[in-house]
């Protein structure tokens, strides 16, 4: 697998996170009991699964491969793009990519998400329980279309709105 390329922000953000847990965790280590310490994640390599999956994903190599744009047609996007609190919202669900853009044509306030190994077209409702905005100008450049615009300036930047919004 080939190394993250060194501008991609997403991969480093989830780094950051990475490596400032394990310093809290090491540095809060003395203030607990010997048992409880040795059974805490001490590695950075657990720190970025642990990040990794609270980002949805199933571990730190598949959120590698998505944020860095190595993954291919039907690889497993992961949950990214979803949090609970959207499950209540009305949103359209595909298996094949072609229904998921017929519906997406539909209207301009509409956007198609990946999730997993299927596809999600919402509106501005459940963007904005992601903490995103459908007026933002990289909908526009990406076509409302994070599929089709997979691995670029404008996904990137969408994918750094939405791990600044699972900060909060």
């Amino acid at each position: 697998m080939s190394s993250p390329s060194p501008a991609n922000a997403p991969i480093t953000e989830l780094k950051t996170r990475a490596r400032l847990r394990l310093n809290a965790l090491r540095r809060d280590a003395g203030n607990v009991p010997a048992d409880v310490a040795e059974a805490a994640p001490n590695r950075l390599r657990d720190c970025l699964i642990a990040v990794a999956r609270e980002a949805g994903f199933s571990g730190w190599e598949q959120a590698l491969r998505v944020l860095d744009g190595h993954a291919v047609s039907g690889d497993d996007m992961g949950t990214f793009w979803h949090a609970p609190r959207c499950n209540g919202l009305l949103s359209h669900w595909f298996a094949h990519i072609e229904q998921a853009r017929e519906c997406l044509a539909l209207g301009e306030h509409r956007v198609l998400l990946p999730y997993r190994r299927q596809f999600v077209v919402v509106d501005d409702h459940y963007l904005r329980e992601l903490g995103l905005g459908i007026g933002d100008k990289a909908w526009g450049e990406a076509g409302r279309d994070l599929v089709q615009a997979y691995g670029s300036a404008a996904w990137l930047a969408l994918c750094n709105q939405r791990l600044r919004a699972l900060r909060t």
